[in-house]
Protein backbone atom coordinates (compact mmCIF):
# COMPACT_ATOMS: atom_id res chain seq x y z
CA UNK A 1 0.00 0.00 0.00
CA UNK A 2 1.46 3.37 -0.84
CA UNK A 3 0.86 5.83 1.30
CA UNK A 4 0.77 9.65 -0.14
CA UNK A 5 2.19 12.67 1.17
CA UNK A 6 -1.44 13.93 1.54
CA UNK A 7 -2.64 10.69 3.41
CA UNK A 8 0.20 11.25 5.72
CA UNK A 9 -0.56 15.11 6.43
CA UNK A 10 -3.89 14.09 6.91
CA UNK A 11 -3.14 11.44 9.57
CA UNK A 12 -0.29 13.65 11.54
CA UNK A 13 -3.32 16.45 11.20
CA UNK A 14 -5.91 13.91 12.65
CA UNK A 15 -3.40 12.83 15.77
CA UNK A 16 -2.23 16.68 16.46
CA UNK A 17 -5.56 17.54 16.76
CA UNK A 18 -7.14 14.86 19.00
CA UNK A 19 -4.15 14.92 21.21
CA UNK A 20 -5.36 18.62 21.37
CA UNK A 21 -8.43 18.17 22.17
CA UNK A 22 -7.79 16.09 24.96
CA UNK A 23 -5.24 18.53 27.17
CA UNK A 24 -6.35 19.49 30.51
CA UNK A 25 -7.94 22.27 30.05
CA UNK A 26 -6.76 25.51 32.24
CA UNK A 27 -9.59 25.65 34.18
CA UNK A 28 -8.68 22.80 36.01
CA UNK A 29 -10.32 19.65 34.37
CA UNK A 30 -9.98 17.00 31.31
CA UNK A 31 -12.21 17.74 28.38
CA UNK A 32 -12.62 16.13 25.29
CA UNK A 33 -13.96 17.84 22.29
CA UNK A 34 -14.81 16.00 19.00
CA UNK A 35 -14.56 17.77 15.41
CA UNK A 36 -18.06 16.86 15.61
CA UNK A 37 -18.56 19.60 18.05
CA UNK A 38 -19.75 16.72 21.10
CA UNK A 39 -17.84 17.44 24.40
CA UNK A 40 -16.77 14.72 26.69
CA UNK A 41 -15.87 16.36 30.47
CA UNK A 42 -14.42 13.93 32.77
CA UNK A 43 -16.23 15.38 35.93
CA UNK A 44 -14.27 13.99 38.82
CA UNK A 45 -11.10 15.88 37.44
CA UNK A 46 -13.20 19.44 37.97
CA UNK A 47 -11.98 21.64 40.44
CA UNK A 48 -14.59 24.04 41.51
CA UNK A 49 -14.21 27.77 42.94
CA UNK A 50 -15.44 29.91 45.32
CA UNK A 51 -18.78 31.60 44.26
CA UNK A 52 -19.61 35.13 45.27
CA UNK A 53 -18.21 34.94 48.40
CA UNK A 54 -21.01 32.43 49.28
CA UNK A 55 -19.58 30.36 52.37
CA UNK A 56 -19.46 26.99 51.85
CA UNK A 57 -20.27 27.07 47.86
CA UNK A 58 -18.16 26.57 45.03
CA UNK A 59 -18.61 25.65 41.38
CA UNK A 60 -16.85 25.83 37.80
CA UNK A 61 -18.56 26.22 34.27
CA UNK A 62 -17.36 23.38 32.00
CA UNK A 63 -18.80 24.64 28.90
CA UNK A 64 -18.29 28.11 26.71
CA UNK A 65 -20.99 30.02 24.72
CA UNK A 66 -18.54 29.63 22.05
CA UNK A 67 -18.68 25.58 22.63
CA UNK A 68 -22.62 25.28 23.55
CA UNK A 69 -24.23 28.67 22.76
CA UNK A 70 -27.79 27.07 23.95
CA UNK A 71 -26.92 25.60 26.85
CA UNK A 72 -24.74 25.81 30.05
CA UNK A 73 -23.08 23.17 32.31
CA UNK A 74 -21.13 23.40 35.26
CA UNK A 75 -20.40 21.68 38.36
CA UNK A 76 -21.12 22.90 41.66
CA UNK A 77 -20.06 21.93 45.60
CA UNK A 78 -21.89 22.50 48.66
CA UNK A 79 -20.72 22.23 52.50
CA UNK A 80 -23.02 23.43 54.86
CA UNK A 81 -24.06 25.66 52.19
CA UNK A 82 -27.46 27.89 52.48
CA UNK A 83 -27.78 30.24 49.82
CA UNK A 84 -31.03 32.23 48.12
CA UNK A 85 -31.34 32.34 44.33
CA UNK A 86 -33.66 33.23 41.48
CA UNK A 87 -33.79 31.68 38.62
CA UNK A 88 -33.29 33.86 35.53
CA UNK A 89 -32.80 30.45 33.30
CA UNK A 90 -34.39 27.17 33.51
CA UNK A 91 -32.26 24.42 35.44
CA UNK A 92 -31.53 20.94 35.49
CA UNK A 93 -29.19 19.63 38.58
CA UNK A 94 -27.92 15.75 38.56
CA UNK A 95 -26.56 14.68 41.94
CA UNK A 96 -23.43 12.97 42.22
CA UNK A 97 -22.71 12.76 45.88
CA UNK A 98 -24.50 13.99 48.78
CA UNK A 99 -27.75 15.63 49.37
CA UNK A 100 -28.92 18.53 47.62
CA UNK A 101 -32.56 20.13 48.89
CA UNK A 102 -34.14 22.71 47.45
CA UNK A 103 -36.47 24.62 49.13
CA UNK A 104 -39.23 26.92 47.85
CA UNK A 105 -42.24 28.13 49.26
CA UNK A 106 -41.29 26.34 52.83
CA UNK A 107 -41.21 23.24 51.02
CA UNK A 108 -38.16 21.21 50.34
CA UNK A 109 -37.52 18.43 47.41
CA UNK A 110 -34.47 16.90 48.52
CA UNK A 111 -31.81 14.66 45.85
CA UNK A 112 -29.79 12.17 46.51
CA UNK A 113 -27.13 10.66 44.16
CA UNK A 114 -28.44 9.85 41.11
CA UNK A 115 -31.18 11.96 41.33
CA UNK A 116 -32.37 14.62 38.76
CA UNK A 117 -34.20 18.09 39.72
CA UNK A 118 -35.97 20.22 37.54
CA UNK A 119 -36.32 24.35 38.62
CA UNK A 120 -38.03 26.08 36.28
CA UNK A 121 -37.30 29.77 34.99
CA UNK A 122 -38.76 32.43 37.68
CA UNK A 123 -38.45 30.20 40.53
CA UNK A 124 -37.06 31.97 44.27
CA UNK A 125 -35.43 29.53 45.75
CA UNK A 126 -32.90 28.52 48.93
CA UNK A 127 -30.18 25.87 47.48
CA UNK A 128 -28.70 24.13 50.96
CA UNK A 129 -27.29 20.91 51.78
CA UNK A 130 -27.29 19.39 55.33
CA UNK A 131 -23.24 18.49 54.92
CA UNK A 132 -21.89 17.89 51.42
CA UNK A 133 -23.46 18.10 48.36
CA UNK A 134 -21.36 17.54 44.59
CA UNK A 135 -23.89 18.03 41.48
CA UNK A 136 -23.98 18.86 37.75
CA UNK A 137 -26.27 21.72 36.67
CA UNK A 138 -27.12 22.52 33.47
CA UNK A 139 -28.97 25.92 31.89
CA UNK A 140 -31.10 27.23 29.34
CA UNK A 141 -30.62 29.65 27.75
CA UNK A 142 -26.64 29.48 28.31
CA UNK A 143 -26.27 33.12 28.19
CA UNK A 144 -28.53 33.97 31.25
CA UNK A 145 -26.64 36.88 32.94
Amino acid sequence: MNVSEQMLREIVTEVIQGLAARRPESGGFTKVVDPSGIILIKSETVKCEPFQGEPGVRLKDVVTLEEAPRIGAGIMELDGANFEWTLTYDEYDVVFEGVLEIEIDGRVVTGKPGDIIYIPKGSHIHFRTPKTARYAYFVYPANWQ
